[in-house]
């Protein structure tokens, strides 16, 4: 542990002219960020040529200048890509960092690639930068998750299982339907973090400090090259503003929430009293002490990245609540929440998706529990209602009479005898047999957005349609 009264050997060039004592080993320690913002560096480097171009345009800088420091910055580039960079704590920041390099390379001409910006908005830029790359890329890989669910669905459009309420038997449902559902649901949260990127995508870079510069710069010119729709409208909200982030975590907490529901489903599915789907080795993990052991880890930890991904939302709420204008060092504490959450966001995804695609479907387990479960009641009481004229609650009541002789008797509701029936209601005859089949059932649900074979096939084709 680092302990007080150690000092460093220097005082930050930065801005070491207002300073002239060295800073203690913790303040070093407390200050630096550059073992996470590093990440950065591209970001970084993409916003320093767009103002380098810029101050050349304006005149603020001679072009001779700028082709310097833009050759320097693509040999930064490079140097850190092939990993031969050293990044120095006491240069704090990846914005430090490239700066000094830059200065190694080619002189006196990097410190003109300061004027008119500051780290404040340089960071806010950057950030906004990454987000956006990270909306597209989760936007991505969530559209390869939907593909693979459609893919599942379409094989399984016609095959019977039980769906839950209350974790007990409710209808009968086909599997290409339950899995409909979450394909919808990710297809929200891709919307979801299609506005984030919409509302984040504005540039702060040019609000310097907190107020603008003097210096004539072309804001709108610096955003067009970065890939921003315009420049943020005031200097202050732009290098204070963190709600893209909090944006974008709240959008990485819900689809992982999503996620968690499906691994939930699986860890169900896969377990020996369901038995409905088998996870191969690929995705599977065995017991240190039980041989006979398939333990479905992947899915419990993807179960389990909410509380993950949850917290880093939670974290930058946090960390910007009580923040007055403009910028604090506070919002050092911004970037790794966004990043921790960006990668257990894009492994549970890449993690989902080999799961879908490599599960084996048990059908016939899964008719099994349809069969056990009286799942075909409810169409015996609209059966009732149709073909008796009686009100639903008056069929309601009858069909729990049958459900409640059928237990008794220990049989399916489609056991029972026309006789059984009578003893309940004089009204219920053979024709009412019918509507206790569990495919008749299923056919019966046409309607738009509903379990039918045809249904689930129309809806896996228009949403390959909308989910391109």
């Amino acid at each position: 542990m680092t302990k007080q009264g150690n000092k460093s050997n220097s005082t930050s060039t930065i801005w070491g002219g207002r300073f002239s004592g060295n800073q203690d080993d913790l303040m070093v320690a407390v200050n630096a960020s550059i073992d996470f913002d590093q990440r950065l560096y591209e970001q970084d480097i993409a916003g320093s040529e767009a103002h380098a171009r810029m101050l050349a345009a304006q005149g603020i800088i001679n072009s001779a200048d700028a082709e310097t420091i833009l050759s320097g910055l693509s040999t930064i580039r490079d140097e850190i890509r092939n990993g031969e960079f050293t990044f120095s704590h006491a240069l704090e920041d990846i914005h430090m960092n490239i700066e000094a390099r830059l200065k190694t390379l080619i002189g006196d001409a990097a410190g003109r690639l300061h004027t008119a910006r500051s780290r404040n908005d340089q960071v806010a830029t950057d950030l906004r930068l990454w987000v956006r790359q990270q909306c597209d890329d989760i936007d991505g890989a969530l559209a390869d998750l939907q593909h693979a669910l459609m893919a599942q669905a379409e094989q399984h459009a016609d095959t019977l299982m039980p769906g839950y309420t209350h974790m007990q038997t409710a209808q009968p449902v086909t599997f290409g339907h339950h899995l409909m559902a979450y394909v919808e649901m990710i297809g929200r949260d891709r919307g979801r973090f299609a506005d984030a990127r919409r509302r984040l995508n504005v540039s702060p870079l040019g609000a310097a400090a907190l107020a603008g510069t003097s210096f004539p710069i072309d804001r709108h010119m610096t955003a067009s090259a970065l890939g921003f729709d315009a420049p943020m409208a005031n200097s202050m909200d732009a290098v204070s503003a963190r709600d893209f982030a909090m944006e974008y975590l709240a959008a990485a907490a819900i689809a992982a929430t999503h996620l968690s529901r499906l691994a939930e489903e699986i860890v169900f599915w896969s377990s020996d009293r369901f038995g409905f789907i088998q996870l191969s080795d690929a995705f599977s993990t065995g017991s240190s002490i039980m041989p006979q052991k398939r333990n479905p880890d992947a899915a419990e930890l993807v179960r389990a990245k909410p509380g993950r991904i949850t917290g880093a939302f939670i974290t930058l709420l946090t960390v910007i609540k009580g923040l007055p204008m403009t910028y604090g060092k506070d919002m050092q504490e911004d970037k790794e929440p966004v990043f921790d959450a960006s990668d257990h966001l894009g492994l549970a995804i890449a993690v989902m998706e080999g799961m879908i695609r490599d599960m084996t479907v048990n059908s016939s387990a899964m008719r099994s529990a349809l069969d056990a479960g009286y799942a075909t009641a409810t169409d015996l009481a609209d059966w009732i209602v149709l073909e008796l004229g009686l009100p639903f609650r008056d069929a309601h009541h009858i069909t729990g009479q049958v459900v409640a002789l059928a237990e008794k008797k220990q049989l399916r509701l489609d056991q029972l005898t026309v006789d059984d029936l009578q003893s309940v209601h004089s009204g219920l005859n053979a024709d009412c047999l019918k509507s206790l089949d569990p495919l008749a059932s299923v056919e019966s649900r046409n309607s738009f957005g509903g379990t039918a074979p045809q249904q689930v096939r129309d809806a896996i084709a228009a949403a390959r349609k909308r989910f391109s």
